[in-house]
Order: C-alpha cells, then structure tokens, then sequence
C-alpha cells in the first residue's frame, strides 16, 4: 500500500483542518495516509519551521487552515503540495457577496456556542451520566436510552461540549429489559428520549474487551438485550439510531436537529 503523509498546519486548535483532511482522505482507500496535527502556528518564524519540517518529509501532503497570507507564504517554501481551505474557500465567497475576506485566526471559536454554556452543558452530562439524577431529566435537552456500552455517555458528552446541549442518558438494565414498558421515570420525558442501539456483533466485540468471557459479553446476551430495547423503543415510538457503523461525532450529528 502507498504511505503518504499529511500535514495539518493550523494557526488554532487544529480541530477543522484535520477533520477537513480526513474527510477528503478517506476518498482515497488505495493510500494508507499518516497525519501529523500542527496546531497554533500562528507566527513567521514557526511557519518557517513548519515548512522545514515538511521538506523533509518526502512525498508530503500539506493541509492548512492559515489566515494569514504571509503565514501561507511562508509554509510554500517547503516545497509540497499546498491544500489551503482559506485559499480554496474565500475567493468564491468573496465573489458571491462582494466584499472581501478580512483574515483573522481563530475566529470559528466564536461562531460556536460559548465556553461557558458548553462547560455547563458538560457539567450537566457528568451529573446525569447512567442514569444518575433521574429528578433532574426535565432539564435535559436529549435524553439518551440503550443497553450497556451502545455508545450513550461519550455521545452525551460531545454533545454537551461539541454543541452545549444539555443530554442525558439513561441505562436500559436486564430488570428494565423484562418489562413491556421503560421505567416510569422516563415516561414524562418520551419527545426528548433516543434510542440507540447497534449490531449484536459489535456489542459483543466491546463488552469482551471491558468483561472478557463474562455472560454480559457473550453474542447470545447481546442478542436478547437489544431485542428487548428495541421491542421497548417500537412500543413507545422513540427515534432510534443504529452507531454500528457510526463515530461519536455522526451520531451526535444526527441528533443534534432541534427538538
């Protein structure tokens, strides 16, 4: 397999331009890419050592998210290939509203939902994580229900920190499981309650590696668990989401649709 690697130069975090290389990455399954993150490359003299950095480097694809034209400059001396968002972006935006762009680094933080609300938000999903707090669902934004290691708590926590919403989640146990309804502590909260659920197999898979050879992580446990769940989630016509396939950020991105 060919091994390219890709740098991704940001004068931030980092966060958006190594989600915008992986994205466009994965288009290309015949290459095995390795990517190396450089976050707050926000200065002359640090552009320049980026770009040493990555002459040396053969073969080096470079991803960048630099505001600043001189910084971009700076980065070309390296000799790879320059894949600038900024670049690519703002010359056809500038032309469909009219005015041009007034570059500035780390702007995005401030289109997001402010610190403290997401910080509160975070607070909040700790506070009810796996069903603790139940007298406090009411102030849940999303209520997230499922069997054991479906994914709910580190989706409920980039939901909190990626998005400032308030998410519950709440375990579906064997005794839960045994009843036609959920708990009765859910059921004044169905509009904001999701289901989530995922292949027997890929339960089985994560259980193993928390309780290897337990009866929790065997397939036939697996199997009975989420059919009970989903027998639960039909009777109550909850939205459900199947993570089999999913990463944390896709499943928080389906269910980020305000309610």
């Amino acid at each position: 397999m060919n091994i390219r690697t890709a740098f991704c130069v940001s004068d931030h975090t980092g966060v958006t331009v190594e989600a915008v290389a992986k994205s466009v990455l994965s288009q290309f399954p015949a290459f095995e890419f390795s990517l190396i993150v450089l976050p707050f490359i926000d200065s002359p003299a640090k552009a320049q050592g980026v770009a040493r950095q990555i002459a040396e480097t053969p073969d080096a694809l470079v991803f960048s998210t630099l505001t600043d034209p001189a910084l971009r400059s700076a980065l070309r001396e390296s000799g790879a290939r320059l894949l600038d968002v900024f670049e690519h972006l703002a010359p056809a935006l500038e032309s469909e509203l009219g005015q041009s762009a007034t570059p500035s680094g780390g702007r995005t933080h401030g289109m997001a939902n402010n610190y403290e609300s997401r910080m509160e938000a975070v607070n909040f999903s700790l506070a009810l994580d796996d069903g603790l707090q139940p007298q406090r669902l009411d102030q849940a934004d999303l209520i997230l229900v499922g069997v054991s290691r479906v994914g709910k708590t580190p989706t409920a926590l980039y939901l909190a920190l990626q998005y400032g919403l308030r998410a519950a989640n709440y375990p579906l146990t064997p005794d839960d499981l045994d009843h036609p309804a959920l708990p009765a502590v859910l059921l004044s909260h169905l509009p904001r309650l999701r289901g989530l659920t995922l292949s027997a197999e890929r339960l089985a898979a994560i259980r193993q590696v928390r309780y290897p050879d337990s009866r929790y992580a065997t397939l036939e446990q697996c199997r009975a668990e989420l059919a009970a769940a989903e027998r639960l989630f039909a009777h109550h016509g909850l939205p459900v989401i199947d993570t089999t396939r999913m990463s944390v950020e896709e499943i928080a991105a389906r269910l980020r649709n305000p309610l």
